[in-house]
């Protein structure tokens, strides 16, 4: 296979550092060569910006174009089934922003489609191709930090004001702008689902949450003490702690350091890309964007390290907490699991 197509889907601020990132890796492996918006204006200055051939002013149209083998979608959070679902109809891989649906429902009529269409979909949970999530796993693995029994996790931000926050029908909310990262790192770090879920959060006019403190106990006995705000700056750090010790990760979801069992702090740089990424360690999302490519070329319709059981699990651990809380989703009545 020569270098693997992508195409772009929106030209806003995620995208702008998914293509920083891609353009940190070999032409000979990866090349943007679409993005579409809607806009054409808009879809013409991201192109020319980041040197895109080709622009389109609408997704159908990117959807169509043959050159493309498979699409990353950054839109809000409301559209990703949709906009997935047309990609997957027209042939095309799907790496798709978190979450990757508003439910469970959402989620495996996506997943399953796209393996009805033998085409590559996963969740864009850049955090765990990360070295340090590498070091943590292997920790785990050897048993060096034995059994995990609990596990602190902490993310929040003052956006609660930010429009895919506040609104409901753009899939607002901590729970699943947020929290899909708190949630994937509980799950990832126990390797099972908890048994027992119990939610509080504060709720904004719109009905979606500001803030949730959530408890995951899982059947091994550990617990998972997770909480997010869209009102405040927290630590943004998560502890993973077992019988013999712990690990901390700073800025856990893009973690470039962490603190070892013996309070060795450990760095993982991330190399510069051409134009710089907008939020912090974005251009992380090449490693990602790299193992898409190793898991097409070796014909697998998931990732090894986001498999479809887990996107599964997230969104039906988001959909308790929502639930847990009093919030509601218009896609909740029309997707079931």
């Amino acid at each position: 296979m020569s270098a693997l197509r992508w195409g772009v889907v929106t030209a806003g601020t995620l995208s702008h550092d998914f293509v920083c990132a891609v353009s940190t890796l070999p032409n000979s492996d990866h090349k943007v060569v679409a993005v579409a918006a809607q806009g054409l204006e808009n879809a013409q200055k991201f192109a020319e910006l980041h040197g895109i051939p080709v622009f389109y002013g609408s997704y159908e149209a990117l959807a169509k174009d043959s050159r493309v083998d498979i699409v990353y979608i950054g839109t809000v959070s409301n559209v990703h089934y949709d906009v997935a679902r047309m990609m997957l109809d027209f042939g095309k891989h799907v790496l798709c922003d978190k979450p990757l649906c508003i439910n469970e429902g959402q989620t495996k009529g996506l997943l399953s489609y796209a393996r009805e269409r033998k085409l590559f979909c996963v969740e864009a949970i850049w955090s765990r191709f990360f070295p340090s999530y590498n070091h943590v796993r292997e920790r785990i693995r050897k048993g060096d930090l034995g059994p995990v029994r609990q596990v602190t996790i902490e993310l929040g931000f003052p956006i609660s004001k930010v429009e895919r926050i506040r609104m409901k029908h753009l899939g607002g909310g901590t729970v699943l702008d947020l929290g899909v990262n708190n949630i994937q790192l509980a799950l990832w770090a126990f390797g099972e689902f908890p048994d027992q879920i119990a939610a509080e959060g504060i709720l904004n006019e719109e009905n979606v949450d500001t803030e949730t403190d959530v408890e995951l106990h899982f059947p091994c006995g550990g617990k998972a003490t997770i909480k997010t705000s869209g009102e405040v700056n927290l630590s943004n750090t998560a502890i993973v702690t077992g019988t013999r010790g712990s690990i901390k990760l700073f800025d856990f979801w893009c973690p470039v350091e962490l603190t070892d069992m013996d309070g060795t702090v450990r760095s993982y740089p991330l190399p510069n890309s051409k134009i710089e990424c907008i939020q912090k360690n974005r251009v992380g999302m090449r490693y990602q964007v790299d193992d898409c490519r190793k898991r097409i070329l070796a014909g697998d319709l998931e990732s090894q390290v986001v498999p479809h059981a887990d996107s599964l699990a997230i969104a039906r651990v988001q959909d308790e907490i929502r639930k847990q809380i009093g919030i509601v989703m218009a896609e909740d009545y029309m997707y079931k699991p």
